[in-house]
């Protein structure tokens, strides 16, 4: 695996000439737009956000190994052109981007805890957002903010079941960071951020909004969500 990747969390709502198109055009258009956005990247996952917010229908998560240093350049290239071919029906709201790179509070290289994005084994919750400090957090010392990190980072390993995957943003978009978790159990995720709340870093955070709450989906699956006219007990 490459030491860095690219990911982009592309999140779209399916607009009104979608939903008044008839079931055929629309299940020929929903299958070809996700086949053609699975093959943008190395990597794709499908996932469902409704109803956990209402602006957003679906999240399409993708992933470039970033060993060739035209990779992004490439994948941005092939995604506009799928996105583009599409926006009629699925307009693309918002997306969040970066690279991933070894923490510097960690002396280990990879945390057990780190989501692997190629390795296909996904859980059902995914909780994505985007992620800031105030300028005084890097006024501390680096003594100073390890400090503080090291209680943020024992109480993370206190819940082993949740994986994470940090992408820097410097520069690349108005965040500085995405933070993505994925679990089995979305109530202990709840408890986990609670916890984190009262942590001593908790008030140099600048930015930790929109929360996106997403639910793994194959793509035969997501396709079933999206054209289905059966109610849930018949699916």
């Amino acid at each position: 695996m490459s030491d860095s990747q690219y990911t982009a969390y592309n999140l779209f709502s399916m607009t009104p000439e979608f939903w008044a198109l008839d079931a055929e055009d629309k299940a020929v258009l929903t299958r070809d737009f996700l086949e053609e956005m699975q093959k943008v990247s190395e990597q794709t996952y499908f996932y469902q956000v409704y109803p956990s917010r209402s602006e957003y229908d679906i999240m399409v998560w993708h992933n470039i190994k970033t060993d060739d240093l035209e990779a992004i350049n490439v994948y941005a290239a092939k995604c506009m052109l799928v996105v583009n071919k599409y926006r009629l029906y699925f307009d693309p709201n918002l997306v969040l981007s970066g690279i991933t790179k070894p923490t510097v509070y960690s002396k280990s290289k990879r945390s057990k805890q780190e989501i692997n994005a190629f390795d296909e084994s996904r859980k059902p919750y995914f909780v994505i957002y985007p992620f800031s400090k105030t300028p005084d957090w890097y006024m501390l010392s680096r003594e100073e903010r390890q400090e503080k990190m090291n209680e943020h980072i024992v109480l993370g390993r206190s819940f082993p079941e949740i994986s994470q995957l940090l992408l820097y943003s410097f520069g690349i978009q108005d965040q500085e960071f995405v933070v993505a978790y994925e679990m089995d159990n979305l109530s202990m995720f709840s408890d986990l951020v609670q916890q984190l709340r009262a942590t001593k870093a908790r008030i140099f955070t600048l930015l930790d909004t929109p929360i996106v709450t997403c639910f793994n989906r194959s793509k035969e699956e997501l396709f079933q969500l999206l054209v289905s006219t059966h109610s849930l007990q018949n699916v």
